[in-house]
């Protein structure tokens, strides 16, 4: 299996432990001990990629409306970090730029999920990953992963030289066709959705297989020790002291 990267990756920075997506959440998640960490990154309204998993700004920030129809300037004056407690309160929404520049600093390797807003596949897929190619021009490459066939199409074709990921809920039948016509290093899975067979196909194929959001201690390391890749998750604090 060519799976070179953490085993243990805190799902959208800090996991549970601090704001979604936050520069906070990084901080949180090296504070732990972990090694990976998983975000998502979308345009705003200048096509600037942030930070951001949902299309609008209501469940993480104090704004309102859609990300891709608001502009940066808007974007900076929004808190990303009240919600979830007083002590991240006034966390901004932060810039894929710094976040990479973060990552590099306190030794983290990403994966840096491409999360359109509707419609903007292309576009958002063409700016991240040649920001990506140019943020880790020096470091250890971070891995783009999706679930738009369209968005891995167009930053295979931007930047051929980054490992992608090939993000699905339930793998379809042809799983494996696709991932080898994406030129896809890896299959993300929801753990809804793992099963042996799955298991057994990945590892015929020598393809690593990763699997979401897994937050019990003991099922993670069972994943882990039955020969899954990696697993992504939100309680950061139970795992990410854990080795084989």
């Amino acid at each position: 299996m060519n799976w070179i990267y953490p085993r243990i990756i805190a799902h959208r920075c800090g996991g549970a432990l601090a704001p979604e997506n936050t520069l906070a959440g990084l901080r949180v998640a090296a504070g732990r001990g972990c090694k990976g960490v998983e975000f998502d990154v979308m345009l705003s309204g200048d096509g600037t990629p942030i930070l951001i998993h949902d299309e609008t700004l209501e469940r993480t920030t104090d704004g309102r409306g859609r990300v891709a129809e608001t502009s940066d300037a808007e974007l900076a004056r929004l808190d990303a970090g009240g919600w979830h407690g007083a002590q991240f309160a006034g966390e901004p929404l932060p810039s894929f730029g710094d976040a990479a520049e973060l990552c590099r600093a306190l030794g983290l390797w990403a994966n840096v999920e491409i999360k359109p807003s509707t419609g903007a596949d292309a576009e958002t897929a063409r700016r991240v990953a040649a920001l990506a190619r140019e943020l880790w021009r020096d470091a250890p490459s971070p891995l783009l992963s999706s679930f738009s066939t369209e968005a891995l199409e167009v930053a295979r074709d931007a930047a051929p030289e980054l490992p992608r990921g090939l993000l699905v809920d339930a793998p379809p039948a042809d799983w494996l066709k696709r991932l080898r016509r994406l030129g896809c290093l890896s299959l993300h899975c929801s753990r809804r959705h793992f099963g042996r067979r799955l298991l057994d196909e990945a590892r015929r194929a020598d393809v690593p297989l990763l699997v979401y959001t897994v937050n019990d201690a003991e099922d993670a390391i069972q994943l882990l020790r039955s020969g899954v890749a990696a697993v992504f998750i939100d309680r950061i604090d139970l795992l990410s002291g854990w080795t084989e």
